[in-house]
């Protein structure tokens, strides 16, 4: 049973920081692309940060460029997700995301509430 299990989220003031973590289990983690999303209230959930499964190239939205950074720990088969300099606007539900080529699948964890707020 493939699962995604984020963790976290919370409340966090402006400027501040926040990495979040995703655990996987039941597919061969080092071989899928691991992404994070967010969707925010009335917004289509966007492409925040994505990872190649050895870690070798990693891609951002424009929006986060420069003060996201997204890793991964194939020996504990979890994908991190740092985010610093935060503003209001990154507030949002985020998601992880696993594209695992050889199963052709494509799997969401539940997802962690990010607020940034004063």
């Amino acid at each position: 049973q493939v699962q995604l299990v984020e963790s976290g989220g919370g409340l966090v003031q402006p400027g501040g920081s926040l990495r979040l973590s995703c655990a996987a289990s039941g597919f061969t983690f080092g071989r899928a692309t691991m992404r994070w999303h967010r969707q925010a209230p009335g917004k289509e959930r966007e492409l925040v940060a994505g990872i190649t499964s050895g870690g070798g190239n990693t891609y951002y939205g424009d929006s986060v460029k420069g003060r996201f950074t997204i890793s991964r720990d194939n020996a504990k088969n979890t994908v991190y997700l740092q985010m610093n300099s935060l503003k209001p606007e990154d507030t949002a539900v985020y998601y992880c995301n696993a594209v695992v080529y050889y199963m052709s699948a494509n799997y969401w964890g539940q997802g962690t509430q990010v607020t940034v707020s004063s």
